[in-house]
């Protein structure tokens, strides 16, 4: 998961995050000017207030207090306030220079802040942040508002963009120009005045929510925490897992206890392990039911009001549903386009699931048990299965998968090869949690290219699954290299001493996000706005997908897969077993994610006219995956609506993404192994003419330059065994 996207400089706040309000009220008055906020009482001691001393303005953990993010908002804003009403103001005819250059260039205090706030907000949140997020969101949309709906500035921007065929711009200056307009259009510029009224009350409310669900997602994981009394209970696992769940009871005030902590899909990794079927249907159970079995955190109603907002909003910018405003500036294009392709991957999908029941009911049945599968027995069997066909388990696999040889030697290893950089371990930087490490990245000249931030454990203050950001993208024209940052949720051994050994699909996890960290890294752009992973939200995995390949590529594995204690390679035999795995389970894999896709289509393709009719939520999403062909009782959506983190935000209308960029990244693995694999002349291929390039381009007009050809869909279908 990524959490940056395409923006312009001033939309930063809607786009970097999933952001919410409160009951903050902001005046709902529009008009050609913009107003004037408070007088903003200068704290010379923010360090927001001024760039960052460090190199390439990497934040001032040390200094950053709690206090300091509301100063630096509210002075954010009204800088910015100040620097449209100068381009506003100008006796000039409009040009690319005095309005376009200088709306990109705007905000710039209001960027630093943000990029580090709403950092904060998902790897070490804390109530004092929360409530910051509640309060400050209605005030940015309110903010971001009064820029795009404002006809000064539209009309000095249509003025450039009416005159683009005479102004003898480069095609990056070109391609500015032309999304700085569209982005005026989609934010609803040329809607009448009381249009605008209502839409900024929409999104207002659009935030609200948002932020409510958000939060609740969080809250109800650490709420729903299983709390075990009897070691006995937990059979199956391992010591070191035993010890961690120990622990977590110990620092929640539990002795003699275990807890298990919930991750935020629908399905738990320990169930692979625990012998104990009750305790593996409580945990399952109890994971699917987040955020609808009533109580503080119950996301239901929250959730159909957010649904009914954003098609609102739709509608009023003459779209039938948010899926048709969502997927208009994607690659996908149409609401068509992506239920074509989703509906396509479903029967072959669920075949090869229904084949995979059997086999697993076979093994219940041979154990001499009276019952048949349930989707809390999926992973237990499936896990028996694996070792059955490719005798071997996870925890035969563990021990070779230490977390400082998967980066050092694995993950670091792979980008020198590719891209000629070097990665140094550096402790001069402040940082904000102690299990944050930070390291100095050198390109092939051995000149310095970026700082990149690694935070590998899971904690209470940090939010579920794995994501990369950036705390300041490059850009030429503000004369900045980028500081990005890996965060994972990998669990932290009991002991220092211990190792940290990660699972395999934490491995490829943390391939993944690090193919979006060389996104951000490798960028080499002018314009912030086109900035690394600044591009279309369906195209923006495509390269992360690529880099999961040097997980599993022979000489990558080789280098970093060494058992932690006697330092031996893994034996080639266990080698093999784990490439021959890939498309074990995979009709499991891609149900449970097609179904998460079309839910949420499901969701984000209704009509103002049928949101009334949606009276009981739960049958809503049970209608929606029969129609779909696609629900099963042992399979469940990898998320489910009340704990989707995804849509409530960034990935609204967008689940899909994954699928669509593997289309292209299966096509681009094939182009690699055709080209001779872990090659720098093919890293710089990639990086020439795809990397470095961010959003600067159309993203396909970007993949042809690549790749030469249109994607072939083949190599996805062989790849996930469903041709």
């Amino acid at each position: 998961m990524i959490k940056n996207k395409f923006f312009n400089k001033t939309i930063i706040l809607l786009n970097i995050v999933f952001l919410g309000c409160s009951n903050y009220t902001q005046s709902l008055k529009i008009s050609d000017n913009i107003s004037q906020v408070k007088d903003v009482k200068v704290n010379k001691t923010n360090p927001f207030f001024e760039e960052s001393s460090l190199v390439f303005g990497y934040p001032h953990f040390d200094k950053i207090k709690n206090n300091h993010y509301m100063p630096a908002f509210e002075k954010g804003m009204q800088e910015q306030e100040n620097e449209i009403d100068q381009i506003i103001k100008q006796k000039e005819e409009p040009s690319f220079q005095n309005t376009i250059l200088k709306l990109e260039k705007s905000g710039q205090l209001l960027s630093r802040v943000s990029y580090v706030f709403y950092s904060m907000s998902w790897a070490n949140t804390n109530d004092s942040l929360e409530s910051i997020r509640t309060e400050i969101a209605p005030q940015l949309s309110s903010h971001s508002d009064d820029i795009w709906l404002n006809a000064q500035l539209f009309n000095r921007a249509k003025s450039v963009y009416d005159k683009k065929q005479n102004l003898k711009l480069d095609k990056e200056s070109l391609r500015l120009l032309e999304e700085t307009y569209k982005t005026f259009i989609r934010s609803g510029a040329q809607l009448s005045l009381d249009d605008k009224v209502r839409l900024k009350q929409i999104n207002e409310s659009i935030a609200e929510n948002t932020t409510i669900l958000t939060q609740n997602v969080l809250k109800e994981v650490n709420n729903s925490a299983i709390i075990v009394d009897n070691i006995s209970e937990l059979n199956g696992l391992s010591e070191s897992m035993i010890n961690v769940l120990s622990q977590e009871a110990i620092d929640r005030g539990l002795e003699n206890k275990y807890v298990i902590k919930l991750q935020n899909t629908s399905g738990q990794p320990i169930l692979s392990n625990l012998t104990n079927r009750a305790l593996r249907e409580r945990i399952h159970k109890t994971s699917l039911s987040r955020g609808s079995r009533e109580g503080e955190f119950d996301n239901r109603k929250t959730f159909l009001e957010l649904i009914n907002l954003r098609t609102q909003k739709a509608n009023m910018l003459s779209f039938k549903n948010y899926a048709e405003y969502s997927l208009d500036q994607q690659t996908a294009k149409t609401v068509e386009a992506v239920n074509k392709r989703l509906e396509s991957l479903t029967p072959p999908s669920v075949r090869n699931a229904n084949k995979e029941a059997i086999e697993l009911n076979k093994i219940i049945n041979s154990e001499g048990n009276n019952f048949t599968l349930e989707s809390w027995d999926w992973d237990f069997y499936s896990e028996k299965l694996m070792q059955e066909k490719h005798e071997f388990d996870e925890s035969e696999m563990k021990p070779y998968f230490e977390l400082n040889n998967v980066f050092f030697k694995g993950v670091f290893f792979s980008a020198e090869k590719l891209f000629g950089l070097k990665f140094k371990e550096i402790n001069n930087l402040p940082i904000y949690h102690e299990d944050v490490r930070t390291f100095e990245v050198f390109d092939k000249d051995e000149s310095l290219l970026a700082i990149f931030i690694l935070d590998p454990y899971n904690r209470s203050s940090k939010r579920g699954g794995a994501w990369m950001n950036a705390y300041v993208p490059q850009s030429k024209l503000l004369n900045q290299k980028p500081v990005i940052a890996n965060h994972l949720n990998i669990n932290k051994p009991a002991a220092h001493s211990e190792p940290s050994l990660m699972t395999f699909d934490e491995v490829i996890t943390a391939f993944h996000e690090f193919g979006h960290a060389i996104h951000g890294i490798l960028s080499d752009v002018n314009y912030p706005s086109f900035s690394g992973t600044s591009v279309p939200r369906d195209f923006v995995e495509f390269p992360s997908q690529v880099y999961e390949m040097w997980a599993t590529w022979p000489e990558v594995l080789e280098n970093y897969a060494i058992h932690f204690k006697t330092g031996e390679s893994m034996p080639k035999d266990l080698l093999q077993k784990v490439l021959d795995a890939r498309k074990f389970n995979q009709g499991f894999k891609t149900t449970e994610y097609l179904a998460a896709s079309l839910l949420d289509q499901a969701w984000h393709q209704v009509t103002l006219e049928e949101i009334p009719d949606i009276n009981d939520f739960l049958s809503f999403e049970s209608d929606a995956l029969m129609i779909a062909g696609i629900k099963l009782n042992t399979i469940p959506p990898r998320y489910r609506t009340t704990y989707f983190s995804h849509i409530m935000g960034g990935y609204s209308a967008g689940y899909y993404s994954y699928i669509w960029s593997e289309v292209l990244d299966a096509d681009t693995v094939e182009w690699f192994k055709e080209n001779g694999g872990l090659k720098i002349e093919n890293g710089n291929h990639f990086r020439n003419t795809l990397l470095s390039k961010g959003g600067s381009k159309e993203a396909m007009e970007l993949f042809f330059d690549f790749r030469g050809q249109e994607p072939n869909i083949k190599y996805l279908l062989n790849r996930r065994g469903l041709n």
